[in-house]
């Protein structure tokens, strides 16, 4: 291609063009332009996707998974939360979001199990912290149900968007939630880069597991860093179907949208060939 002037006839052609290919390509590059820090610029990426579950299952509820509700407001909802004391939340948020909330922790068998409740409820967990039982808080036993047959029970039909918070005890929620994954196109999982609960996997592992059953990693977002030292420890990581509509496609772009960053490129290396007095 020629050279391209800045502010002359074929620069406002270029741009011109850019745009309109931009505009016009059908796989235009529109997921770039959502951040995703946050749980709601991953999901607002797979809905402009056309992702449109029919159930959504919050398992680690806590006081609320508030862009899991902001981005699917009339989709049915299922609250697993184990501490009761978070009751009041689960009541207000089945309210306000066509949900209906258990109190008991999601597992792999139906029954009970031991939370270890931290003094702040945050972060109580099935599993024990590697500092110590100055941290792990009371034994309190708990209700234990599969989301399987919690799904079951409820009517609650798929395809399912799955979100799972439970500080280290995600494999066991998982193990109970096979029926569940099969109808599953997105799956969302708390992870630990560095594994700081005694006998819990690690982001590897989980990725492992999930891809056993059929799922890959999709995004991340929600970086979290330990106060010890500023390392990496926990992250967000939206699983999807290997196999499923979100990975159909393996190109990086579509020859319109590589016409119009080849256009792009060799205009921006132009301007800065130019300030750099080259041109």
């Amino acid at each position: 291609m020629g050279v391209i002037r800045k502010g002359g006839l074929i620069d406002r052609v270029a741009q011109r063009l850019y745009r309109h290919l931009v505009a016009s390509s059908p796989m235009r590059p529109a997921p770039l332009q959502i951040p995703r820090t946050s749980m709601k610029g991953a999901l607002q990426q797979l809905k402009q996707l056309g992702f449109a579950p029919a159930t959504i299952i919050d398992v680690g509820v806590a006081t609320q998974t508030v862009g899991l509700y902001e981005e699917f407001p009339n989709i049915p909802l299922l609250l697993i939360e184990p501490v009761v004391e978070y009751e009041p939340f689960l009541k207000k948020i089945a309210g306000e979001h066509n949900g209906q909330y258990v109190l008991a922790a999601a597992g792999e068998k139906n029954g009970t199990t031991i939370l270890n409740v931290h003094d702040q409820k945050f972060g109580s967990s099935l599993l024990r912290e590697m500092e110590g039982e100055s941290v792990d808080g009371a034994q309190r036993e708990v209700p234990m149900l599969t989301i399987d047959d919690l799904c079951a029970e409820r009517k609650l039909r798929g395809p399912y968007l799955l979100k799972v918070d439970v500080q280290g005890a995600e494999l066991r929620v998982l193990s109970g939630a096979r029926r569940v994954l099969e109808q599953s196109e997105a799956v969302i999982l708390e992870t630990a880069v560095i594994g700081t609960m005694l006998g819990g996997p690690e982001a590897w592992d989980v990725m492992d597991w999930m891809k056993q059953v059929g799922f890959v990693v999709y995004d991340l977002y929600e970086f979290q860093y330990r106060p010890l030292d500023g390392a990496l420890c926990q992250i967000d990581v939206v699983f999807v179907k290997e196999k499923g509509k979100f990975r159909e496609r393996h190109e990086w772009a579509t020859a319109e949208q590589r016409q119009a960053m080849r256009i792009n490129a060799e205009r921006q290396y132009r301007v800065g060939c130019k300030s750099k007095g080259q041109e």
